[in-house]
């Protein structure tokens, strides 16, 4: 069963860990479950997803709590996954650890008090404007690497993209002297999300200096441009934020793509901006996705109730 034993393209622990048991796991299911390839292929594609997300934390698999499966649902359901899709997932993952518990592989199974997704809304994980701010400024700029660094979360941060869009972002759709980037989301729809002057700024500085001096870069589409003419990869994204996370001194696994994606739809909301052009910027198909972001805030109010009404 070849199809079976494909694995993520990655060799970080995690990628590592997922190479050699969840071919086991999906001979398993083929075996002694009796499921259809279609099944099997949709388990390995969900175990696939969550493998990837892992190694970009840089978490061990034999490490994972119930904290980073609800972490993991919450920004899958923040990224417009539907309610049938969070629900399979959620049951890869169960099948998943409980097999890798029963075979003693991991010492724990971290889905045992797990809830239906349906029935539970996760609030996503974002940043306050101070903690942005500490983040944006941690890459050392009077460096190349520095300055592609702060532009790239610049990008990040200004415009919500997704690590995917940030990528692959071409070099011709910067619309800095308009003041708008033109982004090439999910199912290759494009919309365009308006850039701050100060983010527009760092991004211009970074063309114009750390990217021309990059050797191929000229012959280069992407904004970023990686190696072999490619795109920046995301885990390389990924390493940007950890490093800046750490000079700002921000919590480990505090700071993702995603988390600084919910901080700009988080403080546009805050600051009374209107739903629908938060949906249309963040490219979600669906206003209900977006709603979470009102969730948030309330939430948000009610600490603030909690901690200064005398009658609290």
């Amino acid at each position: 069963m070849e199809w079976l034993t494909r694995t993520p393209p990655t060799r970080a622990p995690a990628g590592d860990f997922f190479v050699r048991h969840l071919p086991l796991y999906l001979d398993y299911l083929a075996v002694e479950k009796g499921l259809a390839k279609n099944s099997l292929e949709a388990y390995r594609r969900d175990l696939t997803a969550f493998g990837l997300w892992l190694s970009g934390l840089n978490l061990p698999a034999r490490k994972v709590t119930r904290s980073e499966i609800v972490s993991y649902l919450g920004e899958r359901r923040g990224e417009g996954v539907s309610p049938r899709s969070l629900a399979r997932a959620t049951s890869a993952l169960r099948g998943f650890f409980r097999f890798l518990a029963a075979e003693r592989i991991v010492p724990a199974d971290p889905t045992t008090e797990l809830s239906n997704p349906r029935r539970w809304a996760v609030l996503p994980k974002f940043l306050t404007p101070v903690e942005v701010k500490k983040l944006l400024e941690a890459p050392d700029v009077e460096t190349p690497r520095g300055l592609r660094d702060r532009a790239l979360l610049e990008l990040l941060y200004a415009c919500g993209l997704r690590v995917s869009e940030l990528s692959a972002l071409p070099l011709e759709n910067l619309r800095l002297a308009d003041g708008f980037v033109l982004v090439r989301g999910k199912g290759s729809k494009e919309r365009v999300v308006p850039i701050a002057d100060a983010s527009a700024r760092w991004v211009k500085r970074y063309v114009k200096t750390a990217r021309a001096r990059k050797r191929g870069a000229a012959a280069s589409r992407w904004l970023f441009p990686g190696s072999k003419g490619r795109p920046v990869t995301r885990q390389t994204v990924f390493l940007v934020l950890k490093a800046a996370a750490r000079a700002a001194g921000l919590p480990p696994g505090a700071v993702s793509p995603h988390v600084l994606r919910h901080a700009f739809a988080t403080h546009l909301v805050d600051n009374d901006a209107d739903l629908r052009a938060v949906q249309m910027m963040l490219g979600h198909a669906d206003i209900a996705t977006t709603e979470i972001y009102t969730h948030v805030s309330r939430s948000r109010v009610r600490r603030v109730y909690d901690r200064t009404h005398p009658r609290a």
